[in-house]
């Protein structure tokens, strides 16, 4: 078979995914519930692999609402890629994306251009988790579910999450796992590097996410310790893209890429 044949009958695989698995989490939420709290008994003692920008906004709101870095850290990733003037579809702002006017008036903010201020939003957001937090008595995946979906929809116990509410608490696990882990898979001993220093290589483009991160999950298996990863665009559409860190490991990407049909 033919790279392009085979990069053909990966795609369409995934194109024929059925649409009811879009906002259905990879992992089961009793699963994901107990990783969430393993991760909290020990988050305070947890640090971030990279230097991820805007480093002073984050330690300062951590320490002042009493919340672990990483978490923050996870959570702006996901929700922006670290990009202070991020806007969602929603009307949603910033590196932990805010609603405006609704949630960001309830947290003090009556200026969007405020909102819009790095650290002001860092921190609004780190306020907004520790409430929630409180609601859901520590509950970290019901407090994140929450984060998404309002709190109003999440059960503070017992109960059935929406698919979309469990959809996003892993997606935000997926994101935690890169602030611990850094753009391997496995833990380095040397200095943390810049965020904004790492490489990315634009592989292709989904308009849906299950279908970035089902070929994600289907090609990283073949990777080993390098990490493919995927990313929300501002137009709603999200890209597949390799990480690496320096030019072995971009040419060791290319060339497992290109045995897949991918040129």
């Amino acid at each position: 078979m033919s790279r392009l044949s085979r990069v053909l009958l990966l795609l369409t695989a995934l194109l024929v995914i059925p649409m009811a698995v879009a906002k259905r989490s990879p992992i089961a939420p009793a699963v994901l519930e107990a990783k969430w709290q393993n991760y909290a008994d020990t988050a305070n003692k947890t640090e971030p692999a990279m230097q991820f920008p805007h480093e002073h906004c984050f330690q300062h709101a951590a320490a002042a609402h009493d919340l672990p870095e990483t978490l923050l850290l996870a959570v702006a990733r996901g929700e922006s890629d670290f990009k202070p003037r991020a806007r969602s579809h929603a009307n949603a702002y910033g590196l932990m994306q805010i609603l405006w006017p609704g949630t960001a008036n309830h947290l003090g903010i009556h200026r969007l251009s405020d909102l819009m201020k790095p650290c002001t939003n860092v921190d609004a957001g780190a306020r907004y988790l520790k409430e929630l937090l409180e609601h859901f008595d520590g509950n970290l995946h019901r407090a994140l579910a929450a984060y998404n979906y309002g709190p109003s929809r999440i059960p503070v116990s017992g109960g059935q999450l929406p698919e979309g509410a469990v959809w996003y608490s892993s997606y935000i696990f997926r994101h935690l796992d890169f602030v611990l882990n850094g753009s391997r898979k496995k833990k380095h001993n040397t200095k943390p590097r810049l965020y904004a220093e790492q490489g990315r290589l634009y592989i292709i483009h989904f308009d849906r996410p299950y279908r970035a991160a089902a070929l994600v999950d289907s090609l990283q298996p073949d990777f080993g310790d390098l990490r493919l990863d995927w990313f929300r665009r501002s137009d709603k559409g999200f890209d597949v893209v390799f990480l690496y860190e320096d030019e072995q490991e971009l040419e060791r990407g290319k060339r497992l890429l290109m045995a897949r049909g991918f040129q």
